[in-house]
């Protein structure tokens, strides 16, 4: 890997040489791809219908009612007791599937900065809800979302992913969908 050094451009600026994008370089990226996928698809398992923890005040139930009882914003935490409370089961499934969604298309390597998005959303909500809970590290939280900004910045997708395979084919098609591919990867 070449350093990151300032090197005189044509007069007396100086300019940044780019960053190395070598071997190493995309290894790491995919490393933290499916190390983040990894972790996403590990997180489902204690998402369990179909009381996904609300009979025993543990799981996904116990960590979203953190938000009620030990809150961080209250126009969240309004949210929370009045909107995904009340519907906590369709809330669950659908945190399930999109945790799950989020797992699988980061370890395929597709789509990746849309999801790195969704992660970055996904990962917002799970600070606002555990934040101010006792007992929490709030690093990991900080941690996801430098991990879903890597993703995001780095299209880590194009490296050992199935957006590297696919941009090729969508750059050729004129459709609308191929477009909005090649953004989301």
């Amino acid at each position: 890997m070449s350093d990151v050094s300032v090197t005189p451009h044509q007069g007396s600026t100086p300019s940044v040489e780019q960053l190395d994008t070598g071997i190493a370089t995309r290894v790491v990226i995919a490393a933290v791809r499916i190390a983040v996928a990894l972790l996403w698809i590990q997180n489902v398992n204690w998402k369990r219908p179909p009381s996904f923890g609300r009979d025993a005040d543990r799981g996904l139930y116990k960590f979203t009612n953190e938000a009620v009882l030990n809150p961080v914003a209250s126009p969240f935490t309004w949210f929370v007791e009045n909107v995904v409370l009340p519907n906590f089961t369709l809330f669950g499934y659908l945190t399930l599937f999109l945790e799950f969604s989020l797992g699988a298309f980061l370890l395929a390597g597709l789509l990746t900065r849309l999801w790195a998005v969704i992660g970055i959303v996904q990962t917002s909500a799970i600070t606002l809800s555990v934040l101010n809970a006792p007992n929490e590290w709030h690093w990991s939280y900080y941690l996801m979302f430098v991990a879903h900004f890597v993703l995001l910045a780095t299209a880590a997708g194009r490296v050992a992913g199935l957006d590297a395979i696919l941009r090729p084919r969508w750059r050729q098609s004129s459709s609308r969908v191929a477009a909005l591919a090649l953004k989301a990867s």
